[in-house]
């Protein structure tokens, strides 16, 4: 549907709602300027991805499969609001009068034009980042996350610790075999991740991005499978190939002599290997297993909500095992004659428990979350959340658009040429930065943002659509128009930002 055009006297916008669409487009005394949602980052502001593995990136360490949330944050402006203030950028109340804002801390009543110019496009979002890029397998690109380098530092030194004892006579040279090892464990790790992507992109599930991290490898799924079918296969094939990359590094590693470097190697491959797949299957998420899972009640009960608390709760009590009972289990093999090594070993096995607990809960956290986001995405509706705007010509002045806004009962402002053809839409928080007494020489057109075909967006867009409308292309303000190009009004993404949080405030339909 084309949407790009635009033509026509404004209708009234949503009249649903008499709080949105009554109140005037100036803000009431004391309010502050409406902050620009900045949403350049790396995590898009749409639904953060449904699916992100986590392979262990240490030897012995486990897959913890996090949500991104986030990594993402779920709507435009959603960044920074609860660290707003109380009616910082608030909708005005009905009929209030359009007082003299308070001035910006750079605004000048000399200097007002200066900070009123046009504003330049939007930016296009950047593609997501996360560390050195270091290829696009499938089209996908990969990326190695700062905090790999400082395991793969770690790896390198227990490791040469290992070999000292076990091929003394390596000597320094143990250190690079040992480095070796890193490299190929990531490699490994990034097989994994791999065959999570490639059973995405067969079920038409777009990839955002791979990144290998501190404890393991994410692959960032940006939709959730379509039936539990599809997301058993997708949870699946990533342990899959953890279990078949040991079985190649077993036939590998027979020709070899135990004693040697490539026997040692290949065995540390083996068993790394296998302890990822085995974890990956414990049944609770963010595993795989716990994909799996999910996959399983959410066939049985017909509900996704369903498998995910299912799930959810396991992966916690998951968590919970995992910090208390992996220094036991640990602690039982080491020999109790050798007090330092005892004690050493009992912090660090207490510590690395802690962080793959506080991953695993956290994580499951998410998944809780990113469900009820799911599920609440449909309440947001262009069409409803949409302002009532009226249309201003480029040497109207300031003072007078919001006289007609007010006496309109409208909240926003389109600027139309001759021909009533929408040129840019005046940003609010530049309306807030203006003097009411500067207001009569100020044309509101120097206020505006032009528009670009991303700011256009149809009134019929809801939920998932339409945030990612809003994702491809950042701003404060958009023009929602009619499949006929009938201007309908402007959306704002603090309104879309505020119904989220609003609907993600109430407890979900499902068990």
């Amino acid at each position: 549907m084309d949407v790009s055009g635009g033509s026509g006297q404004p209708r009234s916008g949503n009249d649903e709602s008499a709080e949105r669409h009554t109140g005037p487009v100036a803000p009431p005394p004391g309010a502050r300027p409406a902050q620009r949602a900045e949403d350049a980052r790396e995590q898009d502001p749409a639904e953060p991805p449904s699916h992100t593995g986590t392979t262990p990136g240490t030897p012995g360490a486990t897959e913890a499969e996090q949500d991104r949330s986030g990594t993402t944050d779920p709507a435009p402006a959603a960044r920074g609001a609860e660290d707003r203030e109380p009616g910082a950028g608030e909708p005005p109340h009905a009929g209030a009068p359009a007082g003299p804002p308070p001035r910006h801390p750079d605004t000048h009543p000399d200097r007002a034009h200066a900070h009123s110019g046009q504003a330049s496009p939007p930016a296009r979002p950047k593609e997501p980042g996360g560390g050195l890029l270091m290829g696009r397998p499938f089209g996908v690109p990969v990326y190695v996350a700062p905090s790999w380098f400082l395991v793969a530092a770690l790896i390198t030194w227990v490791f040469g610790g290992q070999l000292d004892r076990v091929l003394p006579e390596l000597g320094a040279a143990r250190y690079l075999v040992s480095l070796f090892f890193a490299v190929a464990f990531y490699a490994s790790v990034l097989v994994h991740e791999l065959a999570h992507t490639i059973a995405a992109l067969r079920f038409k599930l777009p990839v955002r991005r791979i990144q290998l991290q501190f404890f393991g490898g994410v692959s960032e799924i940006e939709k959730e499978a379509e039936t539990p079918g599809r997301e058993f296969v997708l949870a699946f094939v990533g342990p899959l190939l953890s279990l078949v990359l040991a079985g190649v590094f077993y036939l590998a590693m027979r020709p070899f002599e135990p004693g040697t470097v490539p026997g040692v190697l290949l065995a540390g491959l083996m068993i790394s290997n296998l302890i990822v797949a085995a974890f990956n299957l414990l049944p609770g998420l963010p595993l795989d297993g716990g994909r799996m899972l999910r996959a399983v009640v959410w066939k049985i009960t017909g509900r996704s909500m369903s498998g995910t608390v299912a799930a959810a709760w396991v992966g916690r009590a998951l968590a919970v095992a995992v910090l208390i009972g992996l220094p036991l289990l640990t602690q039982s093999g080491v020999d109790p004659t050798a007090e330092d090594t005892v004690g050493v070993g009992t912090v660090t096995n207490a510590l690395l428990a802690a962080i793959l607990a506080a991953i695993i809960w956290t994580g499951a956290g998410n998944s809780l979350r990113m469900a009820r986001l799911r599920e609440h995405l449909p309440e947001l509706r262009a069409r409803t959340l949409t302002r009532r705007a009226v249309p201003v010509e480029t040497s109207t002045s300031l003072a007078e658009a919001l006289r007609r806004a007010n006496a309109a009962g409208a909240r926003a402002l389109v600027v139309v040429d001759g021909h009533g053809e929408p040129l840019s839409l005046v940003r609010e928080s530049a309306i807030a930065g203006v003097p009411e007494h500067r207001r009569p020489w100020v044309n509101a057109s120097e206020l505006a943002q032009g528009l670009t075909d991303g700011m256009r967006v149809s009134a019929e867009l809801a939920g998932e659509d339409l945030l990612d409308a809003l994702r491809a292309t950042p701003a404060t303000e958009y023009l929602v128009v009619e499949e006929t190009g009938e201007i309908y009004g402007v959306l704002s993404a603090a309104d879309v930002e505020r119904a989220f949080v609003k609907a993600m405030a109430r407890p979900s339909a499902s068990p």
